[in-house]
């Protein structure tokens, strides 16, 4: 806990808060923006990191503290720590414009590599280039929604790409057999590519696996198994979706 306390003049306006209303009480705490979300997102971040004041406020750009019998009648204990977890739970945490935009930002970064890995050019059958989506979104005035997560947004966000880029998401099935000298450190690569829908052993001791993944993995996917085998992998698509 940095513990050091607020003079509450002019530097009071730029103060961030998580405010919890109970009625017509308001209860607030001074934050860092950031580590507040992370804490509430449930990452490894510990209380006083998000904390910038061990207190409770009725206003907090006023000074103005709650009162502990308050703390005790709404929240059943005076413990400031316990009642600052309560809030980050359920109230409502302020963001700054700036952590707001970079917010968006991953957020757009996140929708981008989806379409990368899941979406071809259907005349090609290969991965349009990060720059060239990016570009496609700005020309349809894609608008990222703040409140919905990537994966909720990717579908509608293809459909308005269409009208600037050829694009479809799709899949490809990919029967690959690796020999038996590398099949045991290839195991976990391929499973991290795709879904397989066959896995065995042959005589020879080689892995026999079948394995679907979008068609945007396919090029990296090969490079990184002949990596692997110095080129020895066999592999042929065998089905398109």
């Amino acid at each position: 806990m940095t513990g050091t306390g607020f003079s509450f003049d002019k530097e009071k306006l730029h103060i961030n808060v998580a405010r919890l209303k109970r009625d017509k009480d308001v209860f607030e705490i001074v934050i860092d923006p950031d580590k507040a979300m992370e804490y509430k997102a449930g990452k490894n971040v510990l209380l006083n990191e998000v904390l910038m004041d061990e207190a409770v406020f009725t206003d907090a750009r006023k000074g103005l503290r709650a009162s502990e019998h308050k703390l005790k009648e709404i929240f059943g204990t005076e413990d400031v720590l316990e009642v600052a977890k309560i809030i980050l739970s359920k109230g409502e945490v302020q963001e700054t414009s700036e952590h707001r935009a970079k917010l968006q930002e991953e957020k757009k970064r996140k929708i981008l590599n989806i379409i990368h890995r899941n979406c071809v050019d259907p005349k090609t059958h290969l991965p349009h280039p990060l720059e060239r989506i990016e570009a496609a979104m700005e020309e349809a005035k894609v608008k990222i929604d703040h409140n919905r997560t990537p994966e909720e947004q990717v579908e509608e966000i293809i459909k308005q790409l269409r009208i600037i880029i050829p694009i479809k998401m799709e899949s490809k099935q990919i029967d690959i057999i690796i020999p038996s000298q590398y099949g045991a450190k290839c195991y976990g690569v391929v499973s991290n590519y795709g879904k397989m829908l066959k896995d065995e052993w042959l005589n020879d001791g080689s892995w026999h696996v079948i394995v679907e993944m979008p068609s945007g993995l396919e090029l990296e996917f090969y490079d990184k198994l002949n990596s692997m085998t110095h080129g020895s992998v066999e592999s042929k698509v065998i089905a398109t979706k």
